[in-house]
């Protein structure tokens, strides 16, 4: 195993995290255009969509033991070279078939590199002997914001799509190509599961991650509803709760590896829960836009810190190997914020919108139940 060079190592973690953030981002302003060139309904938009979801969760299952075996080092760059080269095929692709096999493998690439980052920050945390994960995700947060702002800016220059995916392409190559000789070489394991399935605690880890990924999803795809429909806002304004929510989310991922050097990993996730918890009710109850907005604000306090830790307890606990329980969580977790926002629509369409959301708040429940446990042996 290789000597860690922290410094080093902590750049390349930031790099590999801002890379798979902002590729990601960089699809959403290209969806009109898709629908547009394929001249496909929305039903029909949906499912090629799903396509990114579906080949991201089979790469999850199977990247754990790829580091494992191989390490991180050349997943976290194949991963990253994926996007790299399937970023302009999305523009590309002339029939939904292609699109949804292009979707497929660039799915496939972020959840490689999505799984391999977080294995490899644990190390570098551990290395490094301090937290420093909140900040590694809030570089993802960065890198959305900026993958989305930099292809609308180039679009609204009348710039194709073909040349706008190839610039953001070529600038995820350079910080690839910045990250790879400062990437650790981890241990390598020999050959042993083929899935990362969870068990032992990190069963209890995968489940919170699924709620906290679930209510980031919700926010995501419900929020502007949600505001429309109480009256809060008009459809024009709408978008205002998810802006304020992803800006106080990272902020809070910079604050936090601080907060959780002097409070502790339990003592966080408990405190955020319930700063999650208090959001949820001054949005639900708020009778104008001025008082929601700070619920969106405690919401994305609340929901910062709380998987950042969960991965960090999946680096220390001893069920499972590091790799394989990283791997576990993130496509639990992950599949809450696919299915999530479907279920949060069924209720919806049985009990209200607003009844959905106080579900979701309910089953935000769980995290500061589920807190104390961080601290039990073997998590």
């Amino acid at each position: 195993m290789q000597t860690p060079d922290p410094p080093g190592a902590r750049l390349a973690t930031r790099l590999a995290f801002l890379v798979a953030g902002f590729g990601v981002a960089c699809w959403a302003p290209l969806v009109p255009f898709a629908k547009q060139r394929l001249q496909v309904d929305d039903g029909t938009l949906g499912l090629l969509m799903l396509s990114l979801g579906i080949g991201s969760v089979i790469a999850m299952l199977r990247t754990g033991p790829l580091c494992a075996r191989l390490g991180c080092r050349p997943v976290i760059v194949a991963g990253g070279i994926g996007m790299v080269l399937l970023l302009p095929a999305l523009v590309l692709a002339a029939t939904p078939l292609t699109l949804a096999l292009a979707l497929l493998g660039f799915g496939a690439a972020l959840g490689s590199l999505d799984v391999a980052m977080n294995v490899h920050a644990v190390e570098v945390e551990r290395a490094a002997g301090r937290p420093l994960m909140s900040g590694f995700h809030a570089l993802f947060s960065v890198g959305g914001f900026a993958g989305s702002a930099l292809m609308t800016f180039l679009l609204s220059l009348s710039l194709s799509a073909l040349s706008g995916t190839l610039l953001c392409a070529a600038l995820m190559a350079v910080a690839l190509a910045l990250a790879a000789p400062r990437l650790l070489r981890t241990a390598r394991a020999p050959a042993g599961a083929l899935l990362a399935l969870p068990r032992g605690p990190v069963l209890l880890l995968a489940a919170l991650a699924a709620v906290m990924f679930l209510v980031e999803g919700a926010l995501l795809d419900w929020s502007a509803l949600l505001l429309t429909d109480t009256g809060l806002a008009s459809a024009a304004r709408a978008g205002i709760g998810y802006v304020v929510f992803s800006v106080a989310m990272t902020a809070g991922r910079f604050a936090g590896d601080a907060v959780t050097a002097r409070l502790g990993d339990a003592a966080t996730v408990f405190c955020s829960g319930l700063m999650a918890l208090a959001g949820f009710g001054v949005l639900l109850t708020a009778g104008r836009i001025e008082v929601a907005l700070p619920g969106f604000v405690l919401l994305g306090l609340g929901a910062a810190n709380v998987v950042p830790v969960l991965f960090r307890r999946a680096g220390t606990q001893r069920d499972m190997p590091a790799a394989l329980a990283v791997s576990a969580i993130t496509t639990v977790g992950y599949a809450g914020y696919l299915m999530g926002p479907a279920a949060m629509g069924f209720v919806a369409s049985h009990a209200g919108l607003p009844a959905a959301f106080w579900a979701l708040a309910a089953l935000l429940c769980l995290v500061p139940i589920g807190a104390r446990a961080l601290v039990r042996p073997g998590t």
